[in-house]
């Protein structure tokens, strides 16, 4: 059975070798020893902490394969972003130039760098190896985020955001961080790149143009994908898309992706998910759905097939179920159709 649950210590190697599998672009799981331990500690503190709203931490899950034991994958929420270190973006504006006198008008689109989604929530570090990418994983592995923060809304923000990997050779190059680079960083990108994931941002502010940047004069490459998502995180966006969550003109200050927001109550899966009672017992008639528990740091998720009993705020599982959810007949699941 595939469940989802908090990481823990034991998992460092199996995160190590996600965050090398993910490659460039992946800012937030940097291959570093000391960051990735660190991450995990920050998110066992985040999952035992009580918090009325939310702050700096960090949830960070893994996918298992209970057959194997193997961690497949991996998914993450931060509470808030920005409060300890800057949350840089680019937005995108407009700049109109006219003369009445020529009659000319001529509106240029601009770049200004911005802090505007301090305190917002993000979905993050959402990774499934090859092996898994199959059977919905990816889609549980990204939806099941949703139900955590409907059933405990305090650690939230009321905004919820998702930083899309913008555009990136195999060798790691933007064509958008090229034409910055050229100009102000004298750093290639998967240099910055690593320096924003183990926490080095300074150089953002010292180096960053402070005025906007008028997008006619970057190069023709780097234009073009200004907005533009890698073509493995298509299905990545077409699933925040259905969710909810649509673009407002924010971009990666590095690979020029987007970046995509929603109000948190407003995201499909916390609108359509339920609680429900459970009962165990057979469920041939049932329906495909993602289901988790109440709990924080025992925290699970599945999906499988069960038997809703709407009026009457019941769901029949499995046994199987039942226990990979660490849950016991009348305790309350919360729930969504797959």
């Amino acid at each position: 059975m595939i469940i989802i649950r908090p990481i823990q210590n034991s998992d460092y190697d199996a995160l190590h070798r996600i965050a090398v599998e993910s490659g460039h672009g992946f800012t937030s799981l940097p291959v570093n020893e000391e960051l990735l331990k660190k991450r995990i500690s920050h998110a066992e503190v985040s999952f035992d902490s009580t918090v009325t709203k939310p702050g700096n931490e960090g949830y960070l899950f893994v996918m298992e394969d209970t057959e194997t034991g193997a961690v497949v994958g991996t998914s993450g929420i931060e509470a808030a972003v920005g409060l300890d270190d800057a949350f840089y973006h680019y937005h995108l504006g407009k700049v109109v130039h006219s003369s009445r006198e020529l009659n000319v008008y001529n509106t240029v689109e601009t770049l200004s760098l911005c802090n505007d989604y301090t305190g917002a929530s993000e979905i993050c570090t959402l990774f499934l190896s090859e092996s898994h990418r199959k059977n919905k994983n990816g889609r549980l592995l990204s939806r099941f985020r949703f139900l955590f923060m409907a059933e405990h809304t305090a650690r939230f923000s009321d905004t919820v955001i998702a930083e899309m990997r913008g555009v990136s050779d195999e060798d790691g190059s933007s064509p958008f961080w090229k034409w910055l680079e050229e100009h102000f960083f004298s750093l290639d990108f998967p240099t910055a790149d690593y320096l924003t994931g183990i926490g080095k941002k300074g150089f953002i502010a010292e180096l960053m143009p402070k005025y906007p940047i008028y997008v006619s004069l970057l190069s023709a490459e780097a234009q073009r994908v200004i907005n533009k998502v890698h073509p493995k995180t298509v299905p990545a966006l077409r699933l925040l898309e259905a969710e909810g969550f649509s673009r407002r003109g924010y971009v990666d200050i590095f690979d020029g992706g987007p970046t995509v927001e929603t109000q948190t109550a407003l995201v499909k899966t916390v609108r359509q998910s339920q609680k429900c009672q459970v009962l165990i017992g057979d469920v041939a008639d049932g329906e495909n759905y993602i289901l988790c528990n109440e709990k924080v740091a025992s925290f699970r998720a599945t999906q499988a097939r069960v038997l809703l009993r709407e009026t009457a705020n019941q769901v029949v599982v499995t046994q199987a179920v039942a226990d990979a959810l660490m849950v016991n007949e009348d305790d309350w699941v919360r729930l969504v159709a797959n």
